[in-house]
């Protein structure tokens, strides 16, 4: 049996932000809707907690658990979700199932259009009859289970009937020659969404007291890199007033320069394409930033006000501003010294609304150059900026997000999803788990602890992926050769760097290794970054060759596909009088990321997910091209096994699910520790 099935539940608002999930323990379900997936006539609306509930509802529960032991194919929108209230209620269901919200992804080829029920039946031309009156219902701030039974049925019966007529068009798309190679790409998506949802349920324990030492750390460390940048700041501007949480103030110190008018500043811009124009332009539109010193304000004495007096010498109750200094109560003289680091940007792609960018990697430019040229001042100032943001960014993304998203059970349920990313890869919310720091500077992994008493966390790393990947796809023999040899790749960037005249780590060097396979240039770096970039296309001519024929099958059909079965569609694609594809960026991205970690950790996963089976130990997240597992005090010399024996396999797991011959070794390291921060490499 094949059926349609959706649920509503009700939510939790709390701190201003909506939980829809079962792990509030205010949330309850509402209703569950069934309909047979050949005839809309045939369905089954099941009544949970709702004020309307009667007593022949009360057998609701074993009513649709029937109906799951009998159904081969479970059919939704959205399903991860629907799985999550299911089996948190109780309900079992291990057989297939069929997302469309996944279906019509797939089939999107990367193009991102929203994947709502409404916009996919807009899409599709179907019809929609849904009405307004339960989101006037949810405007006065009633919950589901207040919303009248009629209506709410009603509703849910709408949502029914479009997931089935959606499901029968996307069947009939996955029917189309030029689809075909997508049906294994939906199915192996669809698997890897039950996976998610187990793993979603299965949460990732906290330690509270952790999580508070950890925020303690980083406000301390916030405060003291606050108080060195505003002594900087002081050195480098006199007594201009800066605020560190402006960019546009930021921007001032780094490029000594101030705006003559902000409307205009963009603008001026547009049609700038040669070196010299944008520097010239820079210099029109902008004043060189000169060091001030403050002076007590003699016309209100420092106090930034002023009290007329009355005709009869009284004063009056209320004050004037003092328009002499503007209320600050100093004057600022200017010096004769330029203010500021005195940075030039590289191009007009550094021009923001407020001046230049001061990105992460716009920083990291200028830290690099400061490096190569000696400027300590510089580089101890911008290493600041750039650590402050990352603090501050962690402190409120990870500290407060996991201590909010915590649930009473103390677990972190790690949500992923599989249709944001244009390329398939994992994406993350509630925090965003995809955007975990992976150092030891940042230690926020150290909150994430075992749920037993003597349990570990396990870290299965795959080897740099995506460089074997772009071997393997590429077949580069220089680079074939490498990976097979177990050639450090990244030192040996570190190596070209530093020969070229700016000493460069390992750590530093691995932002630069495998930038060339996804579309960067030499273009804005260091003269000595550049020269790395150069040398790589250079060395593997291979991957040259396999970006240049990609770009000319995105021309010449509109899209390009992947060992998977996968498919990236380009059909706006034009050549440059280059010769260079436009999107060429994408184009060259997109397999590499795409195969490693949309197609092969997946896979991966699921493999381990099964061998998994019958043991208590279990996966608690995926980071890019890593699993992370809970494993039980008992069970950790088996689940090693289990890793080791993934990892002596992976050619032929691939290859199982794949049309292609992996002739590049895959290595799959793990590591195991009290906490995930704390993990060491498994001897």
């Amino acid at each position: 049996m094949k059926i349609i099935l959706d649920v509503e539940n009700t939510t939790t608002k709390r701190d201003g932000k909506l939980h829809l999930d079962p792990f509030e323990p205010d949330n309850s379900l509402t209703l569950v809707g069934i309909m047979d997936h050949l005839n809309q006539d045939e369905k089954t609306i099941f009544v949970f907690d709702h004020k309307e509930k009667t007593i022949e509802d009360d057998d609701a529960q074993q009513r649709l658990q029937r109906v799951l032991d009998n159904t081969t194919l479970l059919i939704g929108h959205n399903l991860q979700y629907d799985l999550q209230w299911l089996w948190a209620c109780g309900f079992k269901y291990k057989g297939q199932i069929f997302d469309t919200m996944l279906g019509d992804y797939v089939l999107q080829r990367g193009q991102k259009g929203s994947v709502s029920l409404e916009n996919c039946a807009l899409r599709y031309d179907l019809e929609m009859k849904k009405s307004d009156t339960l989101k006037d219902y949810f405007r006065r701030g009633y919950q589901t289970d207040e919303i009248p039974l009629e209506e709410l049925s009603e509703y849910l019966e709408q949502d029914l009937k479009v997931t089935r007529s959606l499901y029968w068009r996307l069947l009939d798309e996955y029917s189309k020659p030029e689809s075909a190679s997508l049906v294994g790409v939906r199915d192996v998506t669809n698997e890897v969404c039950k996976a998610l949802t187990k793993m979603y349920m299965n949460g990732f324990s906290i330690d509270k007291t952790a999580l508070k030492e950890v925020r303690k750390q980083f406000e301390d460390e916030l405060l003291e890199i606050e108080t060195r940048l505003n002594s900087q700041v002081k050195t480098l501007m006199g007594d201009t007033p800066i605020n560190l949480n402006s960019p546009e103030q930021v921007s001032q110190v780094i490029y000594s320069r101030i705006l003559h008018d902000k409307k205009k500043w963009a603008v001026a811009f547009e049609y700038v394409n040669d070196k010299e124009e944008f520097k010239q332009t820079v210099k029109d539109n902008s004043a060189m930033m000169i060091k001030t010193k403050a002076s007590v304000c003699q016309t209100c004495n420092g106090k930034g006000k002023i009290y007329k007096t009355k005709k009869d010498g009284t004063r009056f109750a209320k004050p004037n501003r003092c328009t002499s200094c503007d209320t600050r109560g100093y004057k600022l003289t200017k010096l004769k010294q330029m203010a500021g680091l005195g940075f030039f940007p590289p191009s007009k792609a550094w021009v923001s609304a407020n001046g230049f960018s001061t990105s992460k990697g716009n920083l990291e430019h200028l830290i690099n150059i400061a490096k190569s040229k000696g400027m300590t001042d510089a580089e101890n100032f911008l290493s600041d900026l750039k650590r402050q943001s990352a603090v501050s960014s962690y402190l409120s993304a990870f500290v407060e997000g996991i201590q909010h998203y915590t649930k009473e059970d103390g677990m972190l349920h790690v949500s992923l999803t599989q249709h944001v990313t244009a390329t398939g890869r994992f994406s993350g919310r509630n925090p965003n788990m995809q955007n975990m720091p992976r150092g030891g500077t940042f230690p926020v992994k150290r909150v994430f602890v075992s749920r037993w008493d003597g349990g570990k966390i396990l870290e299965a790393d795959f080897a740099q992926l995506e460089f074997r990947v772009a071997a393997l796809l590429s077949q580069d023999k220089i680079a074939m050769q490498e990976v097979s040899t177990g050639f450090d790749v990244h030192s040996y960037t570190a190596k070209i760097i530093t020969e070229a005249g700016q000493h460069t780590s390992r750590q530093e060097a691995k932002a630069h290794t495998f930038a060339p396979l996804y579309g960067a240039t030499g273009f804005g770096r260091t003269k000595a970054e550049a020269e790395y970039y150069t040398h790589f296309m250079e060395k593997y001519k291979g991957i040259a060759k396999w970006h240049k024929k990609l770009g000319d099958e995105a021309i010449n059909l509109g899209r390009i596909k992947i060992p998977s079965g996968r498919q990236y569609a380009f059909p706006d694609v034009e050549r440059r009088a280059s010769g260079t594809p436009t999107h060429f960026t994408m184009i060259k991205n997109y397999p590499v990321q795409g195969f490693a970690t949309a197609d092969i950790v997946p896979i991966v996963m699921l493999e381990i997910e099964t061998r998994l089976n019958g043991y208590k130990s279990m996966l608690v997240n995926s980071v890019h091209d890593s699993v992370v597992l809970d494993v039980h005090p008992l069970e950790q010399k088996d689940v090693l096994g289990i890793i080791d024996d993934v990892n002596k396999n992976l050619k032929s797991i691939v290859e199982s699910y794949y049309d292609i011959d992996v002739n590049v070794p895959l290595l799959l390291e793990s590591k195991i520790g009290d906490n995930w921060l704390d993990v060491k490499d498994v001897v």
